[in-house]
């Protein structure tokens, strides 16, 4: 079993709301995210996984949904990347059945993994 990964990235605006007073990310502000998915599977007749050309959707959706974006217009939850990744792998699963995990990080530091 092979497992592969295509990263995207996107630039967009969020504001994590509850948290403690003082808190950075209680202010609104940007991130560069990254996002990496993970697909999990045997070969094909090709010697792929999954070709790489078939995941622009993922890519198309990144473009137009969330780069350049205030995520707290997009999503009606708490804009983390913990709650985010399991939205990206939810949305996607149905389409891309390989998909095994999803990573996600809004700065170099940081990553948050999430896979089923």
């Amino acid at each position: 079993m092979h497992t592969i990964s295509k990263e995207f990235h996107f630039s967009a605006s969020h504001q994590l709301n509850g948290l403690k007073a003082g808190h950075p990310c209680g202010r609104l502000h940007g991130h560069n995210y990254m996002v990496r998915i993970f697909l999990r599977g045997d070969l094909d007749k090709n010697g792929f996984v999954q070709d790489y050309n078939d995941l622009k959707p993922i890519s198309e959706w990144i473009d137009n949904t969330l780069d350049h974006k205030h995520l707290n217009d997009i999503f009606d939850f708490q804009t983390s990347v913990e709650n985010m990744s399991k939205y990206i792998y939810d949305y996607f699963k149905p389409q891309f059945p390989l998909l095994y995990a999803v990573e996600m990080s809004e700065t170099p530091k940081t990553l948050c993994r999430y896979e089923e």
